[in-house]
């Protein structure tokens, strides 16, 4: 049987095949929802990436942050919990001597909770389907999301987003619903029951 492979759509490692290893809930982004997302990020930062900051909390295979990377994101951070995957990913930023990009092999929770680095201008969520993580996620964003930070969101179905965020854009491929999101600062409260 042959191996599926997904490929970076565009930027400096644009056609590069990216591997997919076989793991439990990984769906790797198709191709052309990974371009309209950086069609939709060109729009809002102009084409401008080389002073954002990305974290990719679900990397999977790596492709969106690959693909931040690919396009010169100044910093992307991607985490994973499956070893196999972290495995695949280090050889591929090795492969594409990618200096822009760090890998954490780790808890996607635990990460949020320790990050005490500079907030990201973008935070990319491609979490297993069915399984509550967005739930548990929402309330620790604000703490790592830059003020007009945008977040990226894939799911099982259209989202409804809590308070303090702003939906931009969304759409569907298949059964997978992708949305891009402003988090509205000027809206965040610590009384805010929809974040808390």
């Amino acid at each position: 049987m042959k191996k599926h492979v997904v490929r970076i759509v565009g930027g400096d490692y644009r056609k590069t095949p990216i591997p997919v290893v076989d793991a439990a809930g990984l769906r790797p982004t198709p191709d052309r929802v990974r371009e309209t997302l950086f069609n939709w990020l060109h729009h809002f930062w102009g084409g401008e990436y080389a002073d954002k900051r990305i974290l990719d909390l679900f990397a999977g295979t790596g492709a969106l942050g690959f693909e931040a990377a690919s396009r010169g994101a100044g910093h992307v951070q991607m985490v994973e919990i499956n070893p196999a995957a972290v495995a695949a990913l280090r050889a591929l930023k090795a492969r594409l001597k990618a200096e822009n990009v760090r890998i954490h092999a780790g808890d996607a929770l635990v990460v949020l909770d320790r990050l005490d680095s500079a907030p990201f201008d973008l935070i990319m969520l491609d979490p297993p389907f069915e399984q509550g993580w967005l739930d548990r996620i929402w309330a620790r964003l604000p703490a790592v999301l830059r003020p007009d930070g945008l977040l990226y969101i894939e799911s099982e179905a259209a989202l409804e987003p809590p308070g303090g965020f702003q939906l931009l854009r969304q759409s569907k491929a298949g059964h997978v619903h992708f949305h891009l999101l402003r988090f509205a600062a000027t809206q965040k409260t610590v009384n805010n029951p929809a974040i808390s």
